[in-house]
């Protein structure tokens, strides 16, 4: 088991990556489960996989599960449902010493999350990511949120766990396509600030992703290992570090509003292909050479992630993908700022952008997609 420290100030908490966690959920939670019941946060796939697991490793140490049980997918980060899960836990009578677990992935994550910290203005709870995406990317950090009709995750706080367990056996059961998108995730640690880890998933990327136990610890450990540097130095976002954690969501987020957020396109899918984006934005701007963004392109292509617009065959203009940007979070006096690169691991934050320019960029590539 790898055991990864996320050093926020006055609140410091474990990552621990390995095989067979869930089974040992009480060991691991020594100290935090102070009640015979047990509150957990699911959704109905994560449950039927996995539910029976995690009620014999409760049961067995005297704890009695107590279950919401949501629907799988986007349509749960809402106000409806962030409402219905705070009067549940209201009613399983939590107190602000108690532990909610989450268990699922991003959406479950972000849901309960975000009810810990409003709940009696601040409960604790524990991550238990079951995605490749929420293991390495949104179980750790503390950011939380709800969607609204505006946009994606505009609605939400900064909400530390006290606990994250990436349990790697439940990645086994994950399809592909979902592991794909948590994929998506670990390479852009490397074309963040590490072109070294880039490299690696170059040589790596398909063995992991086919089963590979010990590129799957590798992998999810390096990746969170990277985020907790940058977590534990911007927490709040606020020096524009933890800004460089969004490579590729600028745009990605367009082309899921674009697609309705939904199953058409995966949030790791549109990660991955605005990372693409970006870096042939780059391109364009002579940041980076060509062939550094079209390299970038040819490993998601390799691996079966989307990587070209024509994959998506979207029937609007740059213009309108700008204006899906425009409720992006970055968002600063009117002004959007965009993660560029210099480089395959020369992610930067740039506040000089033209939005015309760049609905120009994506009415070309819109262009050729439709060749």
């Amino acid at each position: 088991m790898a055991v990864i420290p996320v050093d926020i100030a006055g609140r410091p908490y474990e990552v621990r990556v390995g095989a067979g966690l869930l089974a040992d959920i009480v060991p691991h939670c020594r100290g935090r489960l102070r009640k015979r019941d047990v509150p957990i946060v699911t959704d109905t796939n994560v449950y039927e996989a996995w539910g029976g697991v995690v009620e014999a490793s409760l049961r067995e140490h005297g704890h009695e599960p107590r279950w919401r049980i949501l629907s799988p997918g986007e349509a749960s980060k809402s106000w409806d449902e962030l409402a219905a899960t705070v009067n549940w836990l209201l009613a399983q009578e939590v107190e602000r010493g108690d532990h909610i677990i989450a268990l699922g992935g991003g959406v479950i994550g972000d849901l309960t999350g975000f009810c810990a910290s409003v709940l009696k203005r601040g409960c604790k709870f524990v991550q238990i990511p079951t995605t490749l995406l929420a293991q390495v990317d949104s179980s750790v950090g503390g950011k939380t949120a709800i969607n609204t009709p505006a946009g994606k995750n505009l609605v939400g706080a900064f909400h530390q766990p006290s606990l994250v367990l990436a349990d790697l056996s439940v990645l086994e059961t994950l399809p592909e396509r979902e592991l794909l998108a948590g994929y998506a995730e670990v390479v852009k640690y490397g074309l963040i600030s590490d072109a070294d880890f880039f490299a690696w998933c170059e040589m790596h990327g398909r063995q992991m992703i086919g089963g590979d136990s010990h590129l799957r610890e590798y992998a999810v450990a390096h990746s969170v290992a990277a985020k907790a540097r940058i977590v534990a130095e911007d927490e709040f976002e606020t020096t524009g570090q933890r800004a460089l954690l969004n490579l590729g969501h600028t745009f990605g987020h367009a082309l899921e509003a674009e697609t309705g957020f939904s199953r058409r396109l995966l949030h790791g899918e549109a990660v991955a292909l605005g990372m693409v984006l970006a870096a042939k934005y780059s391109a364009r701007c002579e940041l980076m050479p060509l062939v550094s963004a079209e390299r970038i392109a040819q490993h998601f292509r390799g691996v079966n992630l989307p990587a070209d617009l024509s994959s998506l065959k979207l029937d609007c203009t740059g213009d309108v993908l700008v204006r899906h940007m425009m409720h992006d979070k970055k968002m600063d006096a009117g002004s959007l700022p965009f993660l560029l690169m210099r480089g395959i691991g020369k992610t930067f934050l740039a506040r000089d952008v033209s939005l015309d320019d760049v609905a120009s960029f994506l009415d070309g590539e819109l262009a050729a997609s439709s060749d």
